[in-house]
């Protein structure tokens, strides 16, 4: 039908017919002029509708299944993941229980320092991807972590913030080269600073170049200005290597960290430092040195006396032994015991009472 001006006249005529006709079916509702017109309609075009639908609805059926077969498979997928998601949540007991001891020292470390601590879990670790000693952690700008400051977990120091994302940090552990921090002898609090040297101990530079050090002497973190990057008191290691004192200003020890780098789980930032110093409260306590049992061996036996319990035949076994002409005198078996024997009478008798000087014959 070619574009006319009739055409579009006849258009709009019809338009308005219609639009006629439904006002007056809805306006005479069940008693509608139009209402024989509508079921002649319906009994003409009906088996026409019928048929029709009866041709489409095999497809539509088929469509719908298919539309419903991949919502099915959508929604197993998604419960898929989200059982996946739960078992990665719960992990095995052992990884829970070792959570909860982790948690637990890092309160008690944060406790005795008096560190304000947000909790964190490490996310991915940069030394696994062959770079600079750093971890990720899970928390950020939007839980008030900033740049430069202390992380520290249950063990002692583990490093500081370099960078500050809206929900993850990174952080810079104590074992990088390029970490330096101050440290103070336990005691003698001689100074001194830290530097990392990554699977290999702490090298710890002491100002003191005839400082007395020895194997086992602690150290701690000396804190820096307003506490940033490190807050005093952080436990950091024990020393396992002295170089000998050569006169020089300095003096160069080693020092095995009190944190595994290569194990790292939760840890700590420090987000408000304690109010004074801890000086060494952190430091875990030593062990105790188990008591020492000393055996003592009884005396070496003499010529001619027996051990304990053993005695020559013919041995007194209690009393004094007898003294004079009776002394190694043995009875024989089925004699009669006979009296001592009485002084000679030129001698005196001991027992005897000395006679009266003083009387005249």
């Amino acid at each position: 039908m070619r574009d006319t001006r009739e055409s579009r006249l006849l258009l709009v005529l019809l338009i308005a017919t219609a639009f006629a006709l439904i006002t007056v079916d809805i306006r005479g509702g069940q008693e509608s002029p139009v209402d024989g017109a509508r079921q002649a309609a319906a009994a003409v075009f009906g088996p026409v509708e019928n048929g029709v639908a009866s041709a489409v609805d095999p497809v539509g059926n088929a469509i719908g299944a298919v539309r419903d077969s991949g919502e099915r498979s959508t929604r197993i997928a998604a419960l898929e993941k989200e059982n996946a998601a739960l078992k990665t949540k719960l992990g095995s007991d052992d990884r829970n229980r070792n959570r909860v001891r982790e948690l637990d020292a890092m309160l008690k470390t944060a406790g005795a320092g008096q560190y304000g601590i947000k909790g964190a879990q490490v996310i991915a670790i940069g030394a696994a991807q062959g770079f600079s000693w750093t971890v990720t952690i899970d928390i950020g700008a939007r839980d008030g972590v900033k740049r430069d400051m202390t992380v520290i977990n249950g063990s002692g120091l583990v490093g500081r913030v370099t960078t500050v994302g809206p929900s993850t940090s990174t952080v810079l552990l104590a074992n990088d080269p390029d970490f330096t921090v101050g440290t103070r002898m336990e005691k003698s609090d001689e100074l001194g600073f830290a530097t990392g040297q990554g699977d290999r101990p702490l090298l710890i530079q002491l100002l003191n170049g005839k400082a007395k050090v020895k194997k086992g002497d602690r150290l701690v973190t000396f804190g820096s200005q307003a506490d940033k990057p490190f807050v005093p008191g952080v436990p950091v290691g024990e020393v396992v290597r002295v170089d000998p004192a050569g006169g020089g200003l300095t003096r160069n020890i080693y020092v095995r960290p009190y944190v595994g780098f290569t194990k790292l789980d939760i840890v700590g930032v420090v987000v408000q430092a304690p109010r004074k110093d801890p000086r060494d409260m952190v430091l875990p306590q030593k062990p105790k040195p188990a008591p020492t049992v000393t055996v003592t061996a009884p005396p070496p036996a003499q010529d001619g006396q027996q051990p304990d319990g053993q005695r020559q035949p013919g041995q007194q076994t209690g009393g004094q032994a007898p003294v004079g002409p009776a002394a190694g005198r043995v009875q024989q078996p089925g004699q009669a015991a006979q009296p001592p024997a009485a002084p000679p009478a030129d001698q005196p008798d001991e027992n005897q009472q000395p006679q009266d000087q003083g009387a005249t014959p």
